[in-house]
């Protein structure tokens, strides 16, 4: 590629827009976690609608990223990135428009694939403009600190929005940016696209949707039907048929949104676990913390999010460190060591009570905000140097799947484990007052969606104190049942990364997946040491 002055322009502009974009859509991820408090009120929403709140954006994204990835390869990754968003920023404007909890979850979900498009094409853009691997991996450090950031910083940005002009405004903002990046897409973008792509697989699209979609619906709305209804049951039976299904298609057809190949490959199944476990048991689990930081603590929006800053800039500052020592370390490390980190940090906040401040998860903030940076460097630069910047699409979209999926997952399972605890906790520690029966199951509930210490505050006197206690008491005992599950989770999947992911895989399976890569070894990856 000539490396010429207009060329070096074209590149920087294609990396600020990119990370512009990147940012916006990560930002959405989190920007929630601390509206959700308020969110609730105005809606009167339940847990299981808060969590659709996260769920109805990150279900498209996790559903159409394979297929974003593959039209951009087919019909120029320019106009699908100019397509999504204009359609996220379409999306943004109707959550600011939202008048009830549905119509809120359904422009969410416009967002989500507006969103599926940017992120579908955002690293094969950056891999077709950067091919030297020394300027890739400065761009790729650049892009993963601007995940790590957007993830992180989120509550800082959204508590500031919502204490000010109001939740909406979350969402508001949205819209001057992304008409700017929109126009600056069009004009300095260049357009590129595989040599031999793929066919849009739409009915592998729709089985991965259908069946994320009644897997997530189930884990949500399983401890208010009952984990052995018949509906919930149903939905649990529909998912494994439709996933089933899924696999099924993909294996068979031609050309398939996904080569289940992939998995096969250690290298690449170690990445996907790592991205998949880092979303959804840290990012998820952040959704909770925001939650008991506003309602349970009592902190304002502005302060909750001032409250992770210590994550925000651990991640941050980490993310480019990482991705400049790609040369030098082996992934398995920084991917593995990542998600070690995020074990430890979140293990290290499990030891909550009903009298604890919130200096009790700065350690663990800090010490997971490393993890979280280290890894969303680390993975994209591994993500990357596995195939050609032409046939970029699948692989990366793959991963961006796995992303997605992950903190969608780790949402549901994570908030039914949360309202399962706190409510058999409230339930407990009232059980010997004199409130009556429908009031006790009234507030477990309410405690038990996210609702803290705030529904004790249309008790009288001694009760409204009992029932404070108790939530505060339930509350942390809960969170801490989400954590160590998420430390868990988090350090068996870094040390299954350890394992499969070798330096000298990506090679190996570049040149044993033909339907994805070509012979363009010096362009696509760097040496095995560098890898």
């Amino acid at each position: 590629m000539p490396n010429s002055p207009s060329t070096r322009n074209d590149r920087r502009w294609t990396l600020v827009i990119v990370c512009t974009a990147t940012f916006m859509l990560l930002l959405d991820l989190t920007v929630v976690f601390v509206a959700l408090s308020r969110i609730q009120v105005d809606f009167h929403s339940d847990l299981g609608s808060l969590q659709w709140v996260v769920d109805a954006y990150t279900l498209p994204l996790a559903g159409l990223l394979l297929t974003a990835g593959t039209l951009g390869d087919r019909i120029g990754r320019r106009r699908v990135f100019l397509a999504g968003m204009a359609l996220f920023t379409a999306g943004s404007l109707g959550c600011a428009l939202a008048w009830s909890s549905l119509a809120l979850d359904m422009t969410r979900a416009v967002q989500g694939v507006g969103g599926a498009l940017l992120f579908g094409v955002a690293l094969p853009l950056l891999g077709e403009a950067f091919l030297q691997p020394r300027e890739r991996a400065a761009a790729i450090g650049a892009f993963g600190a601007t995940m790590a950031a957007a993830t992180a910083v989120g509550p800082l940005v959204g508590g500031y929005l919502v204490e000010g002009p109001g939740w909406r405004w979350i969402f508001l903002v949205n819209v001057p940016i992304g008409v700017a990046t929109l126009i600056a897409g069009r004009l300095r973008i260049r357009e590129s696209r595989a040599a031999t792509a793929r066919g849009i697989d739409v009915p592998g699209a729709v089985l991965l949707i259908a069946g994320l979609f009644a897997l997530l619906l189930a884990i949500i709305r399983g401890n208010d039907e009952g984990w052995g209804s018949a509906p919930i049951l149903a939905l649990f039976a529909g998912s494994a048929v439709l996933l089933t299904a899924l696999f099924v298609w993909e294996a068979r057809a031609a050309e398939p949104m996904l080569d289940l190949r992939l998995f096969a490959r250690p290298y690449f199944l170690g990445v996907a676990v790592a991205v998949f476990a880092m979303f959804g048991t840290l990012v998820a689990a952040a959704n909770y913390l925001a939650l008991y930081v506003a309602n349970t603590l009592g902190f304002s929006p502005s302060a909750t999010g001032l409250r992770f800053l210590p994550l925000t800039i651990a991640a941050f500052v980490t993310a480019p460190v990482v991705a400049g020592l790609a040369e030098r370390v082996p992934p398995r490390w920084t991917i593995g060591g990542s998600l070690g980190l995020a074990a430890v940090g979140l293990w290290m906040m499990a030891h909550l009570d009903g009298d604890s401040r919130w200096t009790a998860l700065l350690a663990g903030f800090v010490v997971a905000g490393i993890g979280l940076g280290a890894g969303a460097a680390a993975t994209s630069n591994a993500t990357l140097s596995l195939v050609e910047p032409s046939r970029a699409g699948m692989a990366t979209g793959t991963v961006n799947t796995m992303r997605q999926t992950g903190l969608a997952a780790g949402v549901a399972v994570l908030g039914a484990v949360f309202q399962r605890r706190v409510g058999d906790s409230m339930n407990d520690q009232l059980a010997a007052t004199v409130l009556p029966h429908d009031v006790i199951n009234a507030l477990s509930k309410a405690v038990g969606s996210g609702a803290g210490v705030h529904p004790a505050a249309a008790l009288p006197g001694v009760a409204r104190q009992r029932v404070a206690e108790a939530a505060r008491a339930a509350t942390s005992a809960g969170l801490d049942d989400i954590l160590r599950i998420g430390a868990i989770a988090a350090g068996a999947c870094a040390v299954i990364a350890l394992i499969t992911i070798r330096r000298e895989a990506p090679a190996q399976q570049v040149s044993e997946l033909p339907s994805l890569t070509a012979s363009a070894d010096t362009a696509a990856h760097p040496p095995a040491h560098s890898t």
